[in-house]
């Protein structure tokens, strides 16, 4: 009698135990292999129904419901899925799950929420959770969501899409610190509606048939940005943390695709791989290839880490149509894909023809960043969008015919950043007005002009370095045809390849009919030392000879400059990769006299604009520069 009562008081510990875990608003869902337990709070058992057929879980919830239940999944099913409807927000917790939904029941979904609420998902910190969807159905997304979607903890979520998207919300999707691996996805790999914003975190995706991170309108209008984004069904992007990795092999995939704007800021890690071809818009009727960061609005970016690569034909980096600002971070585009050329009947992944007499439609070519919309009708044009730089660093690579480094398809501003161009077409293109007032600007172009206007170029401060490839190709080329002009008002101006005839210049400029290749030129004016080097030069089409440019060389400065051959800037700051030295000193500012005397034995001379004069004695000696890896003297 006495161990009957033992052993009744311990049953009843242990079920009051048992009570006391299954704490108020709460539902757990333990996965195992193809069967579940659903254990559910007393307080909300009577507003709930459950529904179950062997590890495929259904739960509805009243309309009654009036606070927030949690949903806690954990668990493995290799044939399950869990389904939640209710009209009220809620809690789903992913707490080691790992469900694959092989024959649906409820959903084609492995988690499907039909729920019209905000919806926390928690991907439980130190947890791995995996979602496999079923071959079979109609779902939207492997993890459905129909209402919004906020993503937190730092717990680890992989998910495979089989039928369409990996992660999918009918409203807004937000992240903060946890992880989300999208393997593979016939679809994209996350999609959403209103807007997407990622404060922390990592997302991976790779796999996708479709864009990487996609975010539409809700409705038919786009509303205007609102504090905290209450209500804002706008399509725009926010990216302000984390760490964003996508590798996109699609055909005319977007690795980052918003219908309003994009917003990069603070700090972000973003890396993006674009290497699909180009396709045929059955719907547009024209072209359309991949791009890296795609907005049909307005882009802005003023920080973070971005790497954008495109492989494919067609390929761009990033581009908007409208205006893209940049004023922070640290950008860079490599795009080596051919030209795309299709005509819905013909198709040509390396189109090298002329593209002249040819409609727009018909071919995407690959650019490094593009900005701006350039409209026809009949025979008039209308420009909309552009380009303001005003910050950060941005270098663009491209390999591809036509490929141009930075254009717009209207203004371009620039006034402030270092921006460094290696382009297969022009280097810095605008449709209209391009006013440059600030910065550092390297931009080589090895087929074309190295900056190109079809409107007015001003030049009015900054560091700009143009290379243009060979005549009739300039350095700095406005229409002139159509009555522009390049007008030169400030700054330092380095044009290889020369400038357009009637450039209007409002201060000094000296111009050498060639230039070599690789070769170190210093320029002297004021107090002010700047050194610069060539890259390889292209011949042909004029008199510049063996490894020169026939447009020869201009330089610009606010007062009168002088040229010398070598790298005379002995305290200089480094700019575009190493090619170029600014200081505040040169000539023979840090070499000592013992120093100098000891290079009588080689005692070429030059002045300081390259005038070659003999010999000369130590006392002769006013500078040292440097060719082929030897010290020369100057002198005065």
């Amino acid at each position: 009698m006495k161990n009957t009562a033992i052993l009744f008081i311990l049953f009843a510990f242990a079920a009051c135990s048992i009570a006391q875990a299954q704490s108020d608003n709460t539902v757990n869902v333990i996965y195992n292999g193809t069967t579940a337990t659903v254990n559910v709070a007393d307080n909300i058992a009577d507003y709930l129904t459950v529904t179950q057929q062997g590890a495929h879980v259904s739960i509805a919830q009243s309309d009654s419901v009036a606070s927030e239940i949690t949903y806690t999944l954990s668990g493995t099913s290799t044939d399950g899925e869990f389904y939640m409807s209710g009209s009220y927000k809620a809690t789903v917790e992913l707490n080691g799950l790992t469900l694959t939904n092989a024959t649906p029941v409820y959903s084609g979904a492995a988690v499907h929420i039909q729920n019209g609420k905000r919806i926390n998902v928690k991907v439980v910190t130190g947890t791995t959770n995996t979602l496999v969807d079923a071959a079979s159905g109609s779902q939207k997304g492997c993890l459905y969501v129909k209402g919004h979607a906020e993503f937190k903890q730092q717990g680890t979520l992989n998910v495979v899409g089989n039928v369409k998207h990996a992660i999918k919300s009918g409203e807004y999707i937000s992240l903060k610190n946890a992880t989300l691996n999208i393997t593979s996805a016939v679809g994209d790999g996350i999609s959403c509606n209103q807007y997407f914003l990622m404060e922390s975190g990592t997302v991976n995706i790779s796999g996708t048939g479709d864009d990487g991170i996609q975010c539409d309108l809700e409705g038919d209008t786009a509303t205007a940005i609102t504090e905290d984004h209450e209500d804002e069904d706008s399509g725009n992007i926010y990216i302000e943390g984390g760490t964003i990795t996508i590798d996109c092999a699609a055909i005319a995939a977007k690795g980052i695709k918003a219908a309003g704007d994009i917003f990069i800021s603070g700090d972000p890690v973003i890396d993006v791989t674009t290497s699909g071809n180009g396709e045929w818009d059955e719907e547009d009727l024209e072209t359309n290839a991949a791009c890296g960061i795609s907005a049909d609005g307005d882009i802005d970016i003023s920080g973070g880490t971005l790497t954008l690569t495109s492989t494919g034909s067609g390929g761009k980096g990033m581009k908007c149509d409208s205006v893209l600002t940049i004023s922070g971070g640290d950008i860079t585009v490599v795009t080596s894909g051919g030209l795309y050329y299709n005509n819905d009947t013909t198709e040509n992944t390396n189109y090298t023809g002329n593209t002249d007499n040819i409609s727009s439609d018909y071919y995407s070519s690959p650019k490094g960043i593009k900005a701006g919309l350039k409209t026809q009708t009949g025979n008039n044009y209308t420009y909309s969008g552009g380009m303001v730089i005003s910050g950060g660093k941005v270098k663009v690579t491209t390999s591809g015919y036509n490929a141009e480094g930075i254009e717009s398809k209207n203004y371009l501003d620039i006034t402030g950043g270092e921006i460094y161009i290696n382009a297969y077409d022009d280097g810095i293109n605008s449709a209209q007005d391009m006013t440059v007032t600030g910065g550092y600007i390297y931009s080589h172009s090895n087929n074309n002009d190295g900056i190109d206007a079809n409107g007015n170029i001003y030049l009015n401060g900054g560091l700009v370095y143009a290379i243009g490839s060979r005549s009739p190709e300039l350095g700095i080329d406005a229409n002139s045809e159509g009555s522009k002009k390049v007008y030169i008002n400030g700054g330092i101006i380095i044009a290889v390849g020369g400038i357009e005839n009637g450039a209007a210049y409002n201060q000094p400029k000296i111009q050498q009919s060639n230039v070599s290749s690789n070769t170190w030129y210093t320029i002297t004016y004021d107090d002010k030392v700047i050194a610069f080097k060539t890259p390889t030069i292209s011949t042909g089409g004029g008199s510049g000879g063996p490894g020169g440019n026939s447009g020869g060389l201009v330089i610009s400065a606010p007062s009168t400059p002088s040229l010398a051959n070598g790298n005379n800037v002995t305290d200089g700051t480094s700019y575009f990769e190493g090619n170029c030295y600014v200081g505040g000193s040169g000539g023979s500012e840090g070499i000592d006299e013992v120093e100098a005397e000891q290079q009588v034995n080689d005692p070429r001379v030059f002045t300081l604009d390259g005038r070659y004069l003999g010999t000369a004695a130590p006392a002769d000696f006013h500078g040292v520069y440097i060719q082929n890896g030897r010290k020369h003297i100057k002198i005065k």
